[in-house]
């Protein structure tokens, strides 16, 4: 760990619980097809988890 992942918003959160939608603005995404950086940890990879099915993540 320690690199930079980047992540890319792919599924929209219209109509899913708003758990989602918080998570997807804890990671900064907003809008679809928007891609983010932010580093590699813990913390990230668990909210990633938790969204797998709505984003793309590169390493």
């Amino acid at each position: 760990m320690g690199g930079e992942l980047r992540i890319t918003l792919k599924k929209s959160a219209i109509g899913r619980d708003k758990y989602f939608s918080k998570v997807l603005c804890g990671l900064g995404l907003r809008r679809l097809n928007q891609t983010v950086t932010r580093r590699d940890c813990p913390e990230i990879r668990g909210m990633i988890n938790k969204i797998s099915h709505m984003v793309v993540v590169e390493e």
